[in-house]
């Protein structure tokens, strides 16, 4: 059984992902193992870039992948595609005043990414927030 394709619906609904998330997936899927679950699926945007496409965000329990969707021509593209041991200085910050979370990592070619999750409302950010504790911090890294 596909674990990936299982998990990555309900993931991308629970931030209301659906159904541009759909459009990316065959991107993600080819970046993810099919026994890794998806944990969270969100659209987002990049601070300082708010007119450069919009973006995806996908934490499995083993990877971080984002992907882009560029204008104007809505061409799609892998932007990032790390395995969670290998992103250092690992940070978020909630905004419940415009619902979404604010992450960022350094990659292992030392690039620092930040990511704006637009999110629906603070339920959802506090949901969202409580996965990035657990997978991030909680759990090791460790496949």
């Amino acid at each position: 059984m596909d674990v990936f394709l299982s998990t990555f619906h309900p993931a991308a609904e629970a931030t209301a992902a659906l159904p541009q998330a759909n459009r990316h997936l065959p991107i993600l899927r080819s970046c993810v193992d099919s026994d890794d679950p998806a944990v969270l699926v969100a659209r987002c945007v990049r601070p300082g870039a708010p007119l450069s496409g919009d973006w995806f965000l996908l934490l499995t329990g083993r990877r971080l992948v984002v992907t882009q969707d560029t204008r104007p021509l809505h061409r799609l593209r892998l932007h990032l595609n790390a395995n969670l041991r290998h992103l250092s200085n690992v940070t978020w910050r909630l905004d419940l005043s415009k619902p979404g979370i604010e992450l960022a990592v350094t990659a292992i070619d030392g690039v620092r990414e930040r990511f704006r999750m637009r999110l629906g409302d603070s339920d959802t950010v506090w949901r969202a927030e409580s996965l990035l504790r657990e997978i991030l911090i909680a759990k090791p890294a460790c496949v």
